[in-house]
């Protein structure tokens, strides 16, 4: 496990006078919190013994049964026996992993990768083997050719870890025509896939898109979670698995925790059965569509020339490129000190590379800070310039380990 650099530079981006483009926190304060409280205080009322006592290491069957009703909405048929419900879905990855990950075997994700999954792969002793990634997700061709390269070489591929909707931290989706050749890579190969999911409900265009799980049960284990849709504070997320797998997660999980909180799944549980969940999830999508409008538009009006990013059709991040012989982590005390944050693409390869790049986040600054957070960036953006043309361009420190930033910013 290794210590983040950054870290204590947030702990000075965490101040009022700073613009943080850093976190990735969902913008509780949209829930109506009265009903929320009030929802706690009658769980407690009413079912105070139930909800305060241990629970099953599965989770509590009628919220399994919910969230099969949550999935059925991205194209998943699935049975609630093969739901185990966890600490976020965090925890999920850490099971998975825990369960097959033997030291130097080979896990498969994106380039970038979101930074949670690759410090749990690292801590494992895992080797993560970046793939290739473009405006439309994972390039299938690049897949294929690392697949076989690494299996003519002997190397033990475990799993492809992907999120392929509204990735973090690019913002990018597989398109629909890629995500059938992904499967059909994956399953020539037996290759299982890890499909992680938590932004899928928060797209700004039409429903939620169809998962890769509602195309194929018995290859992927989906992950879930409601600290998106919801809050993350409940910290209530959840593993679809084939049966085999499913037994093997509940016997990881009762010997990590015992049981979860039964508490917190009954207040799930009880705002999912008597709230208008989809219509919150709708006001979330409208919230966070105008923070992407004006965060896309700031930047097109702000940023030097040069200066390249994605845009999102949801979730929480823009993944912006530096011009060379720019380096984002250099970059970023000059921007703190200049009352603005982000976190630097290095964060996100396993394999130190992503120096040009960084991640923008407009979750949860109000729009009239994501401009002004914009304005300062690009202002620091523009003097690094100025002074790449006068002196050259630096090289990059020599990097190891996975940067990790703070549960506030992952």
């Amino acid at each position: 496990m290794v210590a983040s650099e950054v870290r204590a530079l947030f702990s000075v981006a965490s101040r009022p006078e700073v613009v943080s483009l850093a976190g990735g926190m969902p913008y509780v304060t949209a829930l109506p919190l009265d009903v929320v409280g009030e929802l706690v205080a009658d769980l407690i009322a009413k079912r105070g013994p139930v909800a305060l006592q241990y629970g099953s290491g599965q989770g509590d069957p009628h919220l399994r049964e919910q969230i099969c009703d949550v999935m059925r909405m991205e194209g998943i048929e699935a049975n609630p026996d093969d739901v185990v419900v966890t600490v976020g879905s965090q925890q999920a990855l850490d099971l998975i992993t825990r369960i097959f990950i033997d030291p130097g075997d080979v896990v498969l994700a994106e380039g970038p990768s979101y930074v949670g999954a690759l410090g749990t792969f690292s801590a494992y002793q895992a080797r993560v083997i970046h793939v290739a990634m473009d405006s439309e997700g994972i390039v299938p061709e690049s897949l294929a050719q690392t697949i076989y390269a690494l299996k003519s070489a002997g190397n033990r591929i475990k799993f492809l870890y992907t999120i392929p909707t509204f990735q973090n931290p690019a913002g990018v989706t597989l398109s629909v025509a890629r995500r059938q050749q992904v499967l059909e890579i994956c399953q020539r190969a037996d290759v299982l896939i890890v499909e992680d999911n938590p932004y899928g409900m928060l797209g700004f265009d039409g429903d939620p898109m169809r998962t890769l799980r509602a195309d194929n049960a018995d290859g992927i284990v989906y992950l879930g979670s409601f600290s998106k849709t919801l809050a993350p504070g409940f910290r209530v997320g959840w593993a679809l698995a084939p049966h085999a797998i499913r037994e093997k997660l509940v016997l990881a999980m009762e010997s990590a925790v015992l049981s979860h909180s039964s508490f917190t799944q009954l207040a799930v549980g009880q705002y999912l059965a008597t709230q208008p969940w989809r219509e919150q999830i709708k006001s979330f999508r409208e919230l966070y569509r105008e923070r992407r409008d004006t965060m896309l538009a700031s930047l097109e009006a702000l940023m030097p020339d040069g200066v390249t990013w994605t845009r999102p059709g949801g979730g929480f991040f823009v993944w912006a490129t530096l011009p060379e012989g720019l380096d984002s982590k250099a970059l970023l005390p000059r921007a703190v000190a200049e009352r603005v944050a982000f976190v630097p693409g290095t964060g996100f390869f396993a394999d130190g590379g992503g120096a040009r790049h960084m991640r923008l986040s407009y979750c949860y600054p109000e729009p009239e800070r994501i401009r002004e957070g914009v304005r300062r960036l690009a202002g620091v953006i523009g003097q690094e310039l100025r002074v790449r043309d006068t002196f050259g361009a630096g090289s990059p420190a020599e990097r190891a380990g996975i940067d990790t930033p703070g549960p506030d910013l992952a």
